[in-house]
């Protein structure tokens, strides 16, 4: 463990980053103090303010419309893009120039993440930029922040925690521990956010949270924020008379949150337009949906307004010039996100699915359903084993339609509306109330904004001084495929297998485990490794082999394709080996091959974009 003096919390998030610390040897105790980082940045030309949030916002100005001298930061900076409010800011009537969602591209499985694609869909003349590169952006200005209020104390020696969606795939972690070293980060964890969220509710109570829950409960952790729904669900546990927190189950990838409200409520504005005859193209729509956003925010924020303007520029304008104007009321607000994404709904709803186009644009795999309770009800459906082997939980009926949450802790900016806060706990106590089963508590979370990066920072210093932990490991089960060895039969491919090769709950950093049963690995030419998850298969364990599933059981994974070499040996020789499987600290599955004959030969597979080390 290195001796760093700070433990470091950042929470890269889809529509702001945040950095929160401790000094861990100020602390005693239960009695943990954190600060968050005040983060210089321009909020316009030429002005730079300290804000506790950088909008995760890059705009890429033409060469004629600032001054480099209006765009300099405390350190020296590249003035070909802008970061932070000022990026938010003109994006909003320049939506051409902004690179926006970048997080939610980094976990996109069918693009290449590295290749420069943002802004999507602009024009020649415009740069575009890659969203691991925006990533790094975002962790280097986070870092110069740091840097400059603590010159002999650098991010790079410190404890960090990043923090990641927990149904970010393997490859996205991947890139964002890669994004983090790219900064120089040397000490470095990564902390899914709904763990993050209560490990931030945990140090938040002063040591009471003891008092607020009991042995049994099964807290349900809701976090929107502005690309993902993520949702958690975490059990209290005992140990020798003491309390603990053991993570039993994660949702999947979920591409649903405030960029598809902002998007939605757009729609409603330019409904509102076209009955005045002005019709909008698609980058004046991208605009729109950026006034939503800010006007969406103000409304929540401030209950005695009824409406705010919302500016779009017209057709044919330059940077400066006409402009449409609209209002966006609290009253669409509130009925366009309660009904459409927080819709009443029975526990046994689950998401609709629509027949897909043959050919569509390259774009962000976002959900079908933009139902949030839907989404919840199939996720509570899916975990009704989730507690059955842990001591202190009542066996679930043998009829349970859902695992029954006690408690209910919501994170993500799209809660600061508490009216979206009543209705979910509205629709989950109904579900409730319909099985006899008693209503689900709230956890008050204090700063929906900072929970995030206040929770990372709160996790590393535990993690290095002791403290309450929330044991889980991994999310998964993971497995990767094995064909059958058959001869060749015209229009058949051959069986394929699952092996487990690492079970569910795995703790990331610990000894690597390995299947007892010896293989043939195919070296000297060009191969493809399938893998697959499940969330719900939480009883196979190392070496077993799936001869069949249930569709809804395992989820394909991106494949690798590689060619293994194999030195001496003839290219297509099958080699007998022996496999061994490890998950890092920061997610990665290490896949490893072992010559049954002996020697120092062996090959690795990773989950990273590049696939494949050898």
């Amino acid at each position: 463990m290195s001796a760093a003096r700070f433990a470091v919390g950042i929470d890269l998030g889809t529509t702001h980053c945040a950095l929160s610390f401790v000094e861990s040897e100020k602390c005693e105790g239960e009695d943990i103090a954190q600060a968050m980082l005040p983060i210089p940045q321009l909020v316009s030309a030429g002005a730079v303010e300290t804000r506790p949030l950088l909008p995760s916002f890059l705009y890429l100005p033409h060469q004629d419309e600032f001054k480099t001298s209006d765009l300099g930061l405390p350190w020296e900076s590249n003035t070909t893009r802008i970061g932070g409010e000022l990026a938010r800011k003109q994006g909003s009537t320049t939506p051409i120039r902004l690179v926006s969602s970048a997080k939610s591209w980094l976990c996109h499985p069918d693009v290449d993440r590295k290749a420069p694609i943002l802004p999507a869909g602009a024009p020649e003349e415009v740069p575009q930029l890659s969203p691991f590169e925006a990533s790094i952006d975002y962790l280097a200005h986070l870092r110069n922040a740091w840097n400059g209020v603590h010159p002999y104390d650098p991010l790079a020696r410190q404890e960090v925690t990043v923090t990641v969606p927990a149904s970010f795939d393997p490859a996205a972690r991947e890139l964002t521990a890669e994004a983090a070293k790219a900064i120089g980060i040397e000490h470095l964890v990564l902390l899914e956010e709904p763990q993050a969220a209560l490990y931030s509710w945990v140090n938040d109570s002063r040591g009471d949270w003891r008092n607020q829950v009991r042995v049994g409960d099964v807290i349900l952790v809701v976090d929107v924020g502005g690309g993902t729904t993520d949702l958690s669900l975490i059990a209290v546990t005992e140990s020798d008379g003491a309390l603990e927190l053991t993570r039993v189950a994660v949702g999947e990838h979920i591409l649903l949150g405030g960029d598809n409200m902002d998007l939605a409520l757009a729609y409603v504005l330019k409904g509102k337009l076209a009955k005045t005859g002005v019709e909008l193209d698609r980058w004046q729509l991208q605009a729109l949906t950026h006034g939503c956003r800010h006007a969406k925010e103000t409304l929540l924020a401030d209950a005695d307004l009824e409406s705010v303007p919302v500016v779009v520029p017209s057709r044919g304008s330059r940077l400066i010039g006409g402009s449409i104007r609209t209002e966006l009321t609290r009253e669409e607000v509130q009925t366009t996100l309660i009904e459409g994404f927080f819709p009443s709904v029975e526990a046994s709803a689950r998401p609709t699915s629509r027949p897909r186009g043959a050919l569509t644009k390259v774009g962000l795999p976002y959900a079908q359903d933009p139902g949030v309770t839907r989404h919840l009800a199939a996720f509570l459906g899916r975990q009704t084993g989730a507690t059955q082997d842990l001591s202190g939980f009542a066996d679930r009926p043998a009829d349970a339609r859902f695992l029954r949450p006690t408690a209910v802790l919501f994170n993500g900016g799209v809660f600061k509306a508490r009216i979206l806060q009543d209705r979910v706990i509205q629709v989950i106590n109904e579900w409730l109330a319909a099985d006899d089963a008693p209503a689900a508590r709230l956890l008050e979370a204090q700063d929906l904004d900072l929970a995030v990066s206040k929770g990372a920072a709160f996790y590393a210093h535990v993690r290095r001084h002791g403290g309450v932990r929330i044991r889980g490991g991994t999310s998964h089960t993971y497995y990767v495929g094995v064909e059958s060895a058959m001869p060749a039969v015209p229009g058949m491919e051959p069986e394929l297998q699952a092996l487990c090769l690492v079970p569910f709950g795995l703790e990331e950093g610990s000894e690597p485990v390995a299947p007892p049963q010896e293989f043939g690995l195919v070296v000297g030419e060009p191969v493809r490794f399938r893998f697959f998850s499940s969330s719900v298969r939480r009883e196979d364990h190392v070496g077993e082999l799936l001869e069949e599933w249930a569709e809804d059981e395992l989820e394909e994974l991106d494949e690798i394709q590689t060619t293994l070499s194999g030195k001496s040996r003839k290219p297509g020789e099958v080699v007998a080996v022996r496999l061994q499987a490890a998950v890092t600290e920061v997610g990665t599955l290490e896949l490893t091959a072992f010559p049954v004959d002996g020697g120092d030969e062996h090959w690795n597979v990773a989950f990273n974009t590049r696939g494949m080390h050898d």
